[in-house]
């Protein structure tokens, strides 16, 4: 297949626009193809990588729900001629929150749990949780919690848990000491952090559960390892291990079968490098050659263990955009995705994190779904109304837009994800060629 010029149309699921085209282009049965233009995101991507603000860099975008249009250019590493593509595989880290939050939702649907049910109906270590009485300090003097943690909670950042990059203080101490810092960064990372980890996630749930937490359960939005914990929910309520439930319900039938916890070593070839900004120096912090992504990790992070390709997120996405059907199949039903997408924070709680689906120029009021943030107001030349999505900590983006009916993954790898102003750069563009 001819690998076409920045800015040429190209037909979505069918070809590339840019120079790292050519690798995997096959789409599933199924999907509409449509011709589509987007030639300022491909100028921009190229842009992007002559700037040397990354190696490579991929964006899905699909529009009226057809297919996607792949934008490439660049290669999966300094060091490598192999280019970046659709099938590349990147470290998506936090954008495994919706995942593990639309896995949880097919348990509603199911009625295995309930949006306000309790966590100690499933993990009763959690029945009497303590708060802390001076958060952030170094007391870790508490009082019984007023409200128990419930589903809700988890999904939505609500529960008054920590994680690791926000807590501060003793807590944060009792964090690292107990392990609870599900997320690798490279293998260096793992010499240190790997023996203090619990084992599997009963057990990582367990020692969480003796912990204070921030706030009152549904009191106060911080950004979590909620939806760590809602792995071992899911076990519970599913009776079989979280990977392999996110694997029955949510990879399988979308054939998303470029997605892992654990690479397997035979498809290193096409994982990219992941890179740490010191200054104005990019330095590579996770080879794909010898990434730590290649070893099974502890147990499976709900919360950011996931590495995947622009393809198989778009499918992830198209389902989500579709109303929770793709290819004929469904995953969902409609009114779960709807629910899902929808604002569902307790009352009174307010979002106040920064938007992780576009990092764009968010609506004066945002709120928070299943693993996502919500716009509730529409963005001029941008996200509409509705639109639902996260990003992660080495680059990645992904929204759905049901509004306007555009949903995007754009991945890169490097930390901090906001070195450069990606987010808000290209999703503008990618709205404009849309003429949205």
């Amino acid at each position: 297949m001819a690998v076409l010029a920045a800015g040429q149309p190209v037909l979505a699921g069918q070809g590339v626009v840019g120079r790292g085209g050519g690798q995997g282009m096959s789409e599933h049965s199924g999907e509409t193809a449509k011709a589509i233009e987007l030639p300022k995101t491909a100028a921009f991507a190229r842009q992007f990588v002559t700037d040397d603000r990354a190696p490579g860099i991929v964006a899905a975008i699909g529009a009226d729900g057809n297919a996607a249009t792949f934008v490439a250019d660049g290669t999966i590493a300094d060091d490598s001629d192999a280019k970046a593509g659709p099938d590349t595989l990147w470290r998506v880290y936090s954008m495994t929150k919706p995942i593990t939050a639309m896995a949880a939702m097919t348990l509603i649907e199911d009625g295995k749990m309930s949006l306000d049910q309790p966590v100690s109906d499933f993990l009763p270590a959690f029945k009497n949780m303590k708060v802390l009485v001076k958060p952030d300090t170094e007391s870790l003097e508490s009082r019984p919690a007023k409200n128990p943690i419930t589903i809700r909670n988890l999904l939505t950042h609500t529960a008054g848990l920590g994680y690791s990059i926000i807590t501060k203080g003793a807590l944060l101490k009792e964090y690292e000491a107990n392990g609870i810092l599900p997320a690798t960064i490279s293998r260096g990372y793992e010499k240190g952090v790997r023996a203090t980890r619990p084992a599997s996630l009963a057990e990582f749930a367990d020692r969480v559960a003796k912990l204070p937490l921030i706030a009152d359960p549904g009191t106060k939005w911080s950004y979590s390892i909620g939806l760590d914990v809602m792995g071992r929910v899911i076990e519970v309520a599913s009776g079989m291990p979280f990977d392999q439930y996110v694997n029955q319900r949510i990879l399988t039938p979308l054939k998303m079968e470029s997605t892992w916890w654990t690479v397997p070593a035979d498809q290193k070839n096409r994982l990219a490098t992941n890179y740490i900004w010191m200054g104005d120096t990019r330095v590579p912090v996770d080879p794909g050659a010898t990434s730590v992504f290649l070893d099974p990790p502890s147990f499976p992070y709900g919360g950011a263990g996931l590495v995947m390709s622009a393809r198989d997120y778009d499918r992830f996405l198209h389902m989500l955009q579709n109303g929770g059907s793709l290819d004929g199949v469904q995953v969902m039903k409609p009114e779960t995705v709807k629910l899902a997408m929808s604002n569902l924070l307790p009352k009174g709680v307010t979002f106040t994190g920064v938007d992780g689906s576009t990092g764009g120029a968010a609506g004066p009021k945002m709120g928070f779904g299943a693993g996502g943030s919500v716009y509730l107001d529409d963005v001029p030349g941008g996200p509409g109304k509705g639109t639902y999505g996260w990003g992660g900590a080495a680059g990645t983006i992904a929204w759905v837009d049901p509004e306007k009916q555009v949903r995007g993954t754009i991945m890169v790898n490097y930390i901090p994800a906001d070195k450069w102003p990606l987010r808000r750069e290209m999703v503008s563009r990618i709205y404009s060629d849309l003429g949205k």
